[in-house]
């Protein structure tokens, strides 16, 4: 049986309201014309009906998705080359190019790769993925450095080679760290994917643009709602399995 205070921890968290708030949003925004032309009595079409906002949801999401995954793939991978003994003379090459990456604008990345790759969601992966890179390598760079040394001498001292204690020290001894850069990296992106839609792509930016084109505020409300509450549930659930590895991995020393 739950601990009551565990319970009632559970019954406030922020993640029972936002969730449920996202998916009636998602799914009900359609029929909540009366709402919008009442807000917006001078719009002659307060609510946005070009596509469905569960198909706009899905295409943000599996925008972020793909985005993320190489963002992850690509910087957890150097970040752990640059920890090596043979990468550490590229550490600062790696950080310079990962922070210029977020530094560049991601309008300026898509005004650059449209012209090469086209219209379509390959320039807006570009972008994101060049937006992203920066919070996943400085995640990973922490989280190494905040394995105790202790551990590794052990590690090698037990005759683990390099690569297992990598796998099954350093690694998870480092997990809540890195997850927490995955986690700001995602976020930018759920955010930032919007402007997708400026190079023909489908996203909740969809909306947007078109509102912002047209001088029809409820349609700007209307994706930005939904934008707002993808981050933050994705971004409860990600608070959630960091606290999860935190506590496997021990209170730090």
């Amino acid at each position: 049986m739950a601990h009551p205070t565990r319970s009632w921890r559970r019954l406030r968290s922020p993640l029972l309201w936002a969730l449920p708030l996202l998916l009636a949003f998602t799914f009900g925004m359609g029929q909540l014309g009366g709402v919008f032309h009442s807000l917006f009595p001078t719009l002659q079409r307060p609510l946005y009906l070009q596509q469905s906002f569960p198909s706009l949801v899905l295409a943000h999401l599996t925008l972020v998705g793909i985005s993320s995954l190489i963002a992850v793939g690509v910087g957890v991978a150097a970040g752990i080359a640059v920890t090596r003994e043979w990468g550490k003379p590229f550490r600062p090459l790696l950080e310079t190019v990962v922070a210029m990456g977020q530094t560049f604008p991601p309008v300026a990345v898509l005004a650059v790769a449209v012209p090469v790759m086209g219209f379509g969601p390959q320039p807006a992966i570009l972008a994101l993925v060049l937006y992203g890179l920066l919070p996943v390598v400085q995640g990973t760079l922490a989280g190494l450095a905040s394995v105790p040394a202790a551990s590794r001498e052990v590690a090698l001292g037990v005759g683990m080679s390099r690569l297992q204690m990598l796998a099954r020290v350093e690694l998870p001894l480092a997990a809540p760290v890195i997850v927490s850069g995955i986690r700001t990296s995602v976020i930018i992106n759920i955010g930032t994917a919007a402007i997708a839609s400026s190079v023909g792509t489908q996203s909740l930016g969809s909306p947007i643009v078109i509102g912002l084109s047209g001088f029809n505020t409820a349609y700007v409300i209307q994706g930005a709602i939904l934008v707002a509450l993808l981050a933050i549930v994705v971004d409860m659930l990600f608070e959630r399995w960091a606290d999860a590895l935190q506590r496997r991995r021990g209170p730090v020393a």
